[in-house]
């Protein structure tokens, strides 16, 4: 059988890890090891490679010499074989089962559909722990293959591989641990069920950037679909559009993280509401969108959550909302405080013997303030001296000599007094 045209794993191998273009080194670490060996020996131009290597983007189309590949890569345990040309399995397969102890396989973005995976050559992915598969449109039935095949797989990536639906397998994978299926167009909850069934290890399910509509399904159900599961990533999850989906997440009996950014539900309420609303109703989660919960916060969002719907007709309350005024009673609302400084006061304008109420703002100049005394006081600008009084003030009245100084800075409060006097001659 003729090899595929285009180079081959080996080539590039040899290529990118030679000692001239990778550094040398002594010991165990990174880099190109040339063993010492006796002159003349036929292992004198072998290499000894590290045990991750990236080949990705080289134009990689087939394995090679497969005596080359076991000798360089006994000790491989991660291959980064993305972003390749590889689209035949009997080539995968042939550098596969020469890398022994081979953990992680990146084969995404290689042309693989357009062949099928035989059992046989999905038995040399049998050690294979991780197995990213990215943007390499394998179908189900190519991902029923390894399953079978691979009986120690933990995580497994299928991301933007066009995927509308999910077809079960015939097997469970007990092993699976993480699945990574972001960026395909998973619509509807039956299709993420199937995910449960097949996956009832599951630990984290990855599903952002999915078209995800209404959680349909019973609490007793979501439950025992994934009873193992501790994190769910939903971001962009565009057709989650009521609190209750939101709510079925505490069906699943382990769930401690969520991330929950960019959907619709959220897009009304500010970036503290949503996060102090969806801590209160997920209360076993530790983290959300990947920061810790603290104690301190899930009691100060639980407090947050009475409060926000204490006003809510009994209809529109959600059933959280009485588990927490069990814990902790019927909460007074918050006061409201204005911060905000004053803009104008109401001061007592004295002048010979007579006493007038005014309101002045505080954002005049003492200048200004001269002006708008000048009818009240009958005395010109130039032959006016001003005196502030603050009712409190041990140290009696204070002249306020600088024209161009602001009224606020004087710290005049409602009630204080200011005197008028006419300048001597």
């Amino acid at each position: 059988m003729d090899q595929p045209s285009g180079r081959s794993f080996m080539q590039v191998l040899c290529e990118k890890y030679s000692p001239e273009n990778f550094p040398y080194r002594r010991g165990p670490g990174m880099g190109v090891h040339v063993p010492a060996t006796p002159q003349g020996s036929p292992m004198k131009d072998r290499l000894n490679l590290p045990s991750v290597l990236v080949l990705n983007s080289c134009g990689i189309t087939c394995a090679g010499d497969e005596n080359e590949i076991a000798a360089f890569c006994a000790h491989v345990s991660e291959l980064d074989l993305s972003d390749n040309k590889l689209e035949d399995w009997h080539e995968v397969s042939k550098i596969v089962s020469n890398v022994p102890h081979l953990e992680f396989l990146n084969l995404s973005s290689n042309p693989l559909s357009l062949s099928v995976l035989e059992r046989r050559c999905a038995g040399s992915f049998a050690g294979v722990r991780k197995l990213v598969l990215n943007n390499s449109k394998a179908s189900w039935e190519t991902v029923h293959t390894i399953l079978q095949e691979l009986p120690d797989l933990e995580e497994l990536f299928l991301c933007l591989n066009d995927y509308e639906t999910v077809s079960c397998s015939p097997i469970c994978c007990q092993s699976l641990k993480l699945l990574h299926i972001t960026d395909n167009n998973l619509q509807d909850w039956t299709e993420i069920r199937k995910l449960g069934i097949m996956f009832p290890s599951l630990d984290t399910l990855i599903l952002a950037n999915n078209n995800l509509t209404t959680i349909e399904e019973s609490e007793d159900s979501l439950a025992r679909l994934f009873p193992n599961l501790r994190s769910i990533n939903l971001h962009k999850s565009a057709g989650l559009h009521c609190w209750e989906d939101i709510d079925k997440l505490n069906s699943f009996p382990k769930l401690e993280e969520v991330k929950l950014l960019g959907i619709p539900l959220l897009q009304s309420y500010t970036t503290e509401e949503r996060r102090k609303l969806l801590i209160a109703r997920l209360p076993s989660i530790v983290k959300l969108n990947g920061s810790i919960v603290a104690d301190g916060e899930r009691e100060d969002s639980e407090r947050f959550f009475i409060r926000y719907y204490m006003e809510f007709p009994e209809e529109e309350v959600p059933f959280r909302y009485h588990e927490l005024v069990t814990k902790y009673g019927k909460l007074e609302p918050l006061a409201v405080v204005d911060l905000r400084p004053q803009s104008s006061v109401k001061v007592e304008i004295h002048f010979q013997d007579k006493v007038e109420e005014m309101s002045i703002r505080l954002d005049q100049t003492v200048a200004e303030l001269k002006k708008h005394l000048k009818t009240v006081v009958q005395l010109s600008t130039s032959n006016m001296l001003l005196f502030y009084l603050d009712q409190e003030a041990p140290f009696g009245p204070e002249e306020m000599k600088y024209s161009s100084r602001a009224l606020h800075s004087y710290g005049i409060r409602d009630g204080d007094k200011i005197y008028v006097e006419p300048r001597m001659k």
